[in-house]
């Protein structure tokens, strides 16, 4: 696969937080972050400069069809790269990425075992993708609501579910504190990924 552009140190702050995988003998949803990062900038449609090589994981179409893919990887939904991805880590591990050597990134007992996953097996590597809007205090969004969702995990209460109020501006800027992100309390795409993927808020508690 192709070497992907230079991320910020900033963005790969927020990713280097590793824990054990969600799914047994698999990847943990930090490592899959941590590579679509590198790969793609973490963008489900990214098209490399030179047309090879498609999608977050950027496949390239011989690689992609090896795993049962078809079409362009780009153009396919999140799930379904999501889980073409993980079919390939069975069939050859992290070998097929370049940003998985330059990552450091170490393979389990489930890399190369050719053991092809179900869709349930690679739903887990998936976190919401940011919908693109920096949230601010009186926003309201549907998508808003998935966020302080995930945040009701660790025993925020929001009074109106997809709206800004003063709640969700306390939980952001607890996030952003635990993430060694500018606490501005704007909600963009660094705090809305550390929701799932960064340290738990300062003076959480979960549920």
């Amino acid at each position: 696969m192709t070497r992907s552009p230079l991320v910020t140190a900033a963005l790969l702050a927020v990713f280097a937080v590793l824990s054990a995988g969600t799914a047994a003998a698999d990847p943990s949803k930090q490592d899959w972050a941590r590579l679509r990062l590198c790969e793609s900038s973490d963008s489900y449609t990214a098209v490399s400069a030179d047309g090879k090589h498609y999608g977050a994981y950027q496949f390239d179409l011989p690689t992609w069809a090896s795993v049962g893919g078809t079409g362009l990887p780009s153009q396919a939904a999140p799930a379904e790269q999501d889980y073409r991805a993980l079919y390939l880590y069975r069939m050859r591990g992290w070998q097929p990425w370049e940003c998985g050597d330059k990552l450091g990134l170490v393979p389990d007992t489930d890399a190369a075992s050719r053991r092809a996953p179900t869709t349930a097996d690679a739903a887990y590597i998936a976190v919401p993708i940011w919908p693109g809007k920096v949230f601010l205090a009186g926003d309201c969004a549907a998508a808003l609501a998935t966020w302080q969702q995930r945040m009701a995990a660790f025993g925020y209460l929001f009074g109106t579910p997809g709206c800004y109020d003063g709640a969700t501006r306390q939980a952001v800027r607890d996030l952003q504190g635990a993430n060694a992100i500018t606490v501005t309390g704007q909600l963009g795409r660094l705090t809305w990924n550390a929701a799932w993927l960064g340290n738990p808020p300062l003076g959480h508690h979960s549920r």
